[in-house]
């Protein structure tokens, strides 16, 4: 169903212990509707205020 799709996670590294624990549960919630690791494409960014400049990219 989702085959032939990528995806992108933008995540902060502001509280990366937090949001580590946060984007394992999005790969685990998106491998169990058949999305793999190799579809995802994962972007780090210094904190919430770089997410909005790396989206227009």
């Amino acid at each position: 169903m989702f085959k032939g799709y990528s995806y992108r996670v933008i995540i902060a590294r502001f509280n990366e212990f937090i949001n580590q624990k946060l984007l394992q549960g999005i790969i685990d919630n998106l491998a169990r509707l058949g999305i793999n690791e190799e579809q995802l494409d994962i972007y780090w960014v210094s904190g919430a205020f770089e997410i909005p400049i790396i989206t227009k990219n």
